[in-house]
């Protein structure tokens, strides 16, 4: 079974940082793609960020310049580096890991909220 445990959301003022982690579990996992989705209220899921097998990385618009995914050696754990944040950023950060194609597991969310 294959379990994702995410870490790290919290409240923060505009302007401020916060680390997103992500360990992904399981027997047999093959991770293909990392990558972190987010959803606000009333809003649809959302790609944040995206890092294949081979470290190309792709980033949502709003978040370019702000935002760094990255992963450990071992290709089962995977960061979101949030600098800038602003009020938009408030959502629910979802973890997500492809591993075959159409194969696909998700965290159970996380909680970023940037108010003054």
């Amino acid at each position: 079974q294959v379990r994702l445990v995410e870490s790290g959301g919290g409240l923060v003022q505009p302007g401020g940082s916060l680390r997103l982690s992500c360990v992904a579990s399981g027997n047999r996992l093959t991770v293909n793609v990392l990558g972190w989705y987010r959803q606000a209220p009333g809003k649809e899921r959302e790609m944040v960020a995206r890092m294949l097998l081979n470290g190309a990385t792709r980033y949502g618009d709003s978040v370019k310049g702000r935002f760094n995914i990255s992963r450990n050696k071992y290709g089962n754990s995977v960061f979101l580096q949030m600098n800038d944040l602003k009020p938009e950023d408030t959502a629910v950060y979802y973890c997500n890991v492809g591993s075959a194609p159409g194969v696909e597991y998700w965290g159970q969310g996380t909680q970023v909220t940037v108010s003054s």
